[in-house]
């Protein structure tokens, strides 16, 4: 059970990971006006695809795993481990799908239960602004960036912090989010491409023969 809520958790993030791959701004800008690009740019796109390498410390486990994320809007996306573990996220507009190849079970949780549970699920499934999504919110400058953190709404409890880092061309490189457990997820994104084309059935899963579907998991 540990282990399948801490998929649940790391896939919110991964949700979450999607949500703010570019920014555009500069520092003589005002806040507002740095989020507004946010908001404007997300709310424009489409369609994208990157690779990504994740690192998670928490529940007794330090482990970093790669793959390759796929969105399409409105609502659908995919992230794709690499081998050899190979496990799948996906979204497909009406169910979140868990499911790691030689498992007995695969997860299946409504979407709309996963936004409300997973605060930043919902960057990535409609119309994005993140003055409304994130409490606390900060963007101050770091190294040849800059930094947006908060905390996401009605998550107070569970989320101690969500930073990102952003290049002064507007990409976000990495994600980290801070448990109030104190378990950790980072992301770094590479390869990004926006507005490609997608195909739908990229965002269809269909659990392979003898392989259960568990109706919702608790919230972490």
């Amino acid at each position: 059970m540990r282990v399948a809520r801490a998929r649940v958790t790391r896939a919110a993030v991964l949700l979450a990971a999607c949500v703010l791959l570019c920014a555009g701004g500069l520092f003589a800008q005002s806040n507002d006006a740095l989020l507004r690009k946010v908001d404007n740019h997300y709310n424009h796109l489409s369609s994208l695809r990157a690779r990504y390498a994740e690192h998670y410390a928490g529940m007794g486990m330090d482990r970093t795993e790669t793959g390759t994320l796929v969105l399409k809007k409105p609502g659908r996306m995919r992230w794709s481990y690499d081998a050899p573990v190979g496990k799948v996220f996906v979204l497909d507009g009406k169910y979140a799908w868990f499911y790691t190849p030689g498992d007995a079970q695969a997860q299946r949780v409504p979407a709309k239960e996963l936004d409300d549970l997973r605060s930043p699920l919902r960057f990535l499934l409609g119309h994005t602004q993140l003055k409304k999504e994130l409490d606390e919110l900060t963007v101050t400058p770091e190294g040849a960036g800059f930094q947006i953190a908060g905390v996401p709404k009605g998550m107070a409890q569970r989320v101690k912090l969500l930073t990102l880092e952003v290049t002064t061309a507007g990409e976000i490189r990495s994600m980290r989010i801070e448990e109030v457990g104190g378990a950790v997820t980072e992301f770094t994104f590479t390869d990004m491409e926006e507005n490609v084309p997608v195909k739908n059935s990229d965002f269809v899963f269909t659990p392979p023969a003898g392989v259960t579907v568990v109706n919702g998991l608790p919230p972490i």
